[in-house]
């Protein structure tokens, strides 16, 4: 492929003038670089290739041109010069004098100066400006409204009843008059002498096994258990003044217990009648009344005792349900 025509180049003299007295001040600059020790700092040395190509530019002001002049007189139909032998591949000196025939052009050396390089400003934007954007508004969270607290209000308290304490005391309360009934039979025999020390334990076993002795014990201990049932957390003036009614039970426990013995199946009306006649006032009776009527009145104080502590018991709960309503559901959680 054949080079493009390229114009006579009418100041080739003076280019070969320039190059040569590039060469010397290289030279000269190398010369010195020898005997001049290198600098501390890395940051203060300069390229030797670029203080002669300053060197050079200094001694011929305008004989050199930049790559946009380089450009501009590419457009014209001129090519630059490559000086290698002066400066080295990477640097380009370019005649201003006029244009260079084609076969003194090195196509292969880059266009770009080293000077340009060094010494080029940055390039800056005229038209970019500083722009004040504003910000996007922030849209603000969203508002969660409070869930509710669904709190379970407490229930009220259940008072403590005092039936069960009376049921219980009164089994020993049972117990008790079991013993001072048997007790009963056994000094009405010893003072109708029926028993006596030889037949004692005989006689104090023989009862255990009738009608007439566990009737009026049964009887006794479920009339004490009504009572207390009834009275509950009662006073203990309740117990002294309806223990009658305990005493009486035990009274008619005693009567029908002697039917059970008879037995009353057996035996006619007018019998029966006769046998309650007997038994009406017989000691026996009588001492099952008093011991009943006895041992409720004391057996009752400790059923009342109990009463009241729960009483107590069941006014600190009471109270305690109110202040948990009037503290509200905080008080709940």
């Amino acid at each position: 492929m054949s080079d493009p025509d390229v114009p006579e180049n009418k100041s080739a003299d003076s280019v070969d003038d320039v190059v040569g007295s590039a060469n010397e001040g290289l030279d000269a600059a190398a010369a010195a670089r020898a005997d001049v020790p290198p600098a501390d700092g890395a940051a203060d040395a300069v390229d030797p290739d670029l203080e002669a190509f300053a060197a050079a530019e200094r001694d011929h002001p305008g004989t050199f041109l930049t790559t946009e002049q380089a450009a501009a007189a590419a457009d014209a139909g001129t090519e630059p010069v490559a000086a290698t032998d002066a400066v080295g591949p990477a640097e380009e000196y370019v005649d201003s004098t006029g244009p260079v025939p084609a076969d003194s052009v090195d196509t292969s050396v880059h266009t770009t100066s080293v000077a340009d390089t060094a010494y080029a400003a940055p390039a800056v934007d005229s038209a970019a400006e500083t722009q004040v954007v504003p910000a996007e508004p922030v849209a603000p969270p969203p508002v969660v409204a409070p869930q509710p607290i669904f709190v379970q209000a407490p229930e009220p308290p259940r008072e403590l009843g005092n039936r069960a304490t009376a049921g219980a005391i009164g089994l020993l309360a049972m117990v008790s008059f079991a013993i001072l009934y048997l007790g009963a039979i056994l000094g009405i025999g010893a003072a109708e002498g029926t028993v006596t020390v030889e037949n004692v334990g005989t006689a104090a076993v023989a009862p255990l096994s009738t009608w007439s002795f566990w009737v009026p014990v049964v009887i006794f201990y479920i009339a004490f258990w009504l009572l207390g049932a009834i009275i509950n957390r009662g006073r203990w003036g309740h117990w002294v003044i309806f223990g009658l009614f305990v005493g009486a039970a035990a009274y008619g426990g005693h009567l029908l217990g002697q039917l059970f013995q008879a037995p009353f199946w057996r035996l006619t009306p007018t019998e029966a009648v006769e046998l309650l006649e007997q038994q009406a006032f017989a000691p026996l009776a009588i001492a099952a009344f008093l011991f009943a009527r006895e041992l409720t009145i004391w057996f009752g104080a400790w059923v009342a005792r109990s009463g009241a502590r729960k009483k107590e018991l069941n006014a600190e709960a009471q109270a305690e349900y109110e202040r948990t309503l009037e503290a509200g559901p905080s008080a709940l959680r």
